[in-house]
């Protein structure tokens, strides 16, 4: 069964799917304090196809993903960071893994969207087995999200 609206994302960001293998979606719901902000940052700048919604949720089509944003009162919790590569990794955090060329568009589309990066696009792992593609950025309630790519998939479980 293929992902639900994934020729919009083809048409909206140049991404033709074509080389990953057809993977169940998965279903993640995360915390917002502005439903209204959060609901215009995953519809305008991530350009995800809203469906059902109601005054106290939203669901979005996130890659063919269901990701569904849940208002909950702001918190006073700073943003926690693990250091990784000599970088600040927001933890938690949650993504997708897109083919090598896809990321490459996806991130520019976002850099010209002025997006605000954690951690700027960058490869790791240059030239060595494992080698991918990663960025971090944050939506308006604070949730840290993770978009990255391997140049071979084959590595994404590698050990």
């Amino acid at each position: 069964m293929k992902s639900p609206n994934i020729h919009l994302y083809s048409w909206l960001w140049g991404i033709t799917f074509s080389s990953m293998k057809q993977v169940n979606p998965f279903h993640i719901a995360i915390p917002v304090y502005n439903l209204k902000e959060c609901r215009e940052f995953y519809s305008t700048v991530l350009e995800c196809e809203e469906g059902r919604s109601s005054d106290h949720w939203v669901d979005f089509n996130l890659f063919g993903h269901q990701l569904v944003i849940h208002y909950k009162p702001k918190s006073d919790e700073d943003l926690h960071t693990n250091p990784v590569d000599g970088k600040n990794v927001p933890v938690p955090h949650y993504g997708v893994v897109l083919p090598w060329e896809d990321f490459q568009n996806f991130s520019q589309k976002l850099k010209s969207k002025n997006v605000d990066f954690v951690i700027e696009p960058y490869i790791r792992f240059e030239g060595e087995v494992g080698e991918q593609a990663t960025m971090f950025f944050l939506d308006p309630a604070g949730n840290a999200l993770e978009f990255k790519s391997f140049k071979d998939m084959g590595q994404l479980f590698a050990k």
